[in-house]
């Protein structure tokens, strides 16, 4: 198994959590113990971490994942009746989300062999191999 294939099982399996977490009644809600918002920006940093490191040609895919996931969670708890949607809340899942797009991205771009690019050749060498 290849980095690009375990980061993606790993950010698909980080989203099922996160929509568990925010969906599910608030009893049931898992937590670390800690601020609920450092919660929430770092569980939305690694998943957009994850997303990017998983399809680090797609950028623009990623992005939309995550501002699509937290979006669209932030509105579903509205369904629940023991749930609420805040700006606040919604603010801090994109932060995180944005953080962790932004350093998957770097990191990408700074260590090719996490992305998935072929070895870049120099045409002005007199090599003929």
């Amino acid at each position: 198994m290849n980095f690009k294939r375990i980061a993606s099982l790993l950010a698909w399996l980080l989203f099922a959590v996160i929509a568990y977490s925010t969906l599910s009644p608030i009893g049931m809600r898992p937590h670390i113990g800690t601020w609920v918002h450092v919660e929430r920006f770092g569980a939305f940093g690694l998943l957009g971490l994850l997303f990017a490191g998983a399809y680090p040609g797609r950028l623009p895919l990623v992005v939309a994942i995550v501002l699509a996931a937290a979006v669209g969670f932030e509105l579903l708890q509205m369904l629940s009746m023991d749930r609420h949607a805040r700006w606040e809340d919604f603010a801090v899942k994109l932060a995180g989300g944005g953080c962790g797009v932004a350093a998957g991205w770097f990191i990408a771009r700074r260590w090719p062999r996490f992305a998935h690019r072929p070895p870049r050749i120099n045409q002005n060498s007199n090599y003929p191999g």
